[in-house]
């Protein structure tokens, strides 16, 4: 079992040990567990510090990932050719920017737990902690949670670490911990158990790295609240990663306002008369295209003579797409008994096959066959109803060898006599 050195001194960046055993790992990665380590390993939501291995004063190898083993080893995952032979002495490094955002981002998570929980009886239920610029977040046992209490339970938890209260470890045995009031008592699997003290505030049972006082969190950002599988998922970010975040928000803020040639407390506004706007704008471009595809039906039909009871419309849009050309071919269909054969060479290339419904049984052709019967031969598909058929080529392909669509639609109205 390796020791820990990281339980009782988590600012514990450098360190001296000796390589337990090496070889291969996961993967056929290099990696080596040392007798003892200050490198944390992926567990209880928080993810793995990462740093270097020295060997003989000057060799540096890359330590990229620690997990735990079954049996209670550390095995420390290298950026290297092979790993060191057991035996050999090493000195360990921490990532000191890595180590101390996870202990902002842990401890920040104690203390904001514990404020739902002082607040409004909320659990939490689960921890994630994102990568170095991703977010964090908590589930609470909850089946909803206000923008108000987001407010109060982030107020309530800077005010804990602007008063930089002490954070203290602790062991004590299991029956000792099920006296002491913990936020949560884990599963019953160790008999003694590493206590996380805020003084006065939280008492949690948890195996990470933490801050010595929770001045050192800088601060704690909530940015989102939304349903999860466990309850409502809680989105925060602490200390230097909360100023990251809030600065990239800013930039982003600060581009849209100029963008607006507003101030930025107005970007909102500016946002919602712009989907104002852009609703009103699509549905007059709607009702133009509507009356455009149903002038155009009634001038195409006025053009054509009537057989065998019907007309046939034969039609390729160039500079119009396929949802034009559908809603062209069900405006023919609808002014009168017609078939309309219509096709856009607007990429992607589709084509539209549609006739008035029959007054009569057997009186009309099967559209989806006849588009089949037109496309399968060069290479299209499609499908629909015996009034409607809708097809194209794959990846919107308009000519198959020497065949275009004007020569398909062409074919279509010979099959049936046009």
């Amino acid at each position: 079992m390796t020791k820990r050195l990281y339980y009782d001194r988590p600012e514990l960046l450098e360190f001296d040990s000796v390589v337990a055993s090496a070889g291969a790992a996961e993967g056929s990665r290099p990696a080596v567990i040392l007798r003892e380590t200050a490198f944390y390993p992926t567990s209880g939501g928080q993810i793995h510090d990462t740093g270097w291995l020295t060997l003989n004063g000057s060799e540096r190898l890359r330590v990229t990932e620690v997990a735990d083993t079954e049996d209670g080893k550390v095995v420390h995952y290298l950026e290297a050719p092979a790993p060191p032979l057991a035996g050999a002495a090493v000195h360990g490094s921490i990532d000191p920017e890595r180590r101390r955002d996870h202990m902002q981002q842990h401890s920040g998570q104690h203390v904001l737990s514990a404020a739902f929980i002082n607040l409004y009886q909320m659990p939490t239920v689960s921890f994630h902690m994102g990568k170095f610029d991703d977010y964090c977040s908590i589930d609470l046992e909850t089946p909803s949670v206000s923008p108000e209490q987001i407010i109060a339970a982030e107020k309530r938890a800077n005010e804990i670490v602007f008063e930089n209260r002490a954070v203290r470890i602790r062991y004590v045995t299991r029956p000792e911990a099920e006296k002491l009031g913990l936020r949560k008592l884990p599963p019953a699997e160790r008999d003694e158990l590493r206590l996380i003290e805020i003084a006065d505030f939280d008492l949690s049972a948890c195996g990470g790295t933490h801050v010595g006082a929770s001045g050192q969190i800088g601060s704690i950002l909530l940015r989102k609240a939304e349903k999860a599988r466990q309850g409502m998922r809680v989105e925060f970010v602490c200390g230097g990663r909360a100023v990251r975040m809030a600065r990239r928000d800013f930039s982003a803020l600060s581009e849209a306002a100029a963008l607006f040639s507003a101030q930025l407390w107005d970007v909102p506004d500016q946002i919602r008369k712009s989907v104002e706007e852009g609703k009103v704008l699509r549905k007059q471009r709607d009702e133009a295209l509507d009356q455009l595809a149903e002038s155009m039906a009634l001038a195409s039909l006025h053009d054509q003579a009537e057989k065998n009871g019907r007309k046939i419309v034969v039609r390729a849009f160039s500079d119009r797409d396929i949802g034009f050309a559908k809603l062209f071919a069900q405006k023919v269909t609808r002014a009168g008994a017609a078939i309309a054969l219509v096709a856009s060479t607007f990429d992607p290339a589709g084509f539209v096959f549609a006739q008035t419904p029959a007054q009569a049984p057997g009186s009309t052709i099967d559209m989806t066959a006849l588009l089949k019967q037109v496309l399968s031969p060069v290479g299209g598909r499609g499908g629909g109803s015996r009034d409607f058929a809708q097809g194209g080529f794959p990846g919107g392909g308009n000519i198959k060898g020497n065949i275009n669509v004007e020569r398909l639609l062409q074919q279509a109205a010979d099959t049936i006599g046009a």
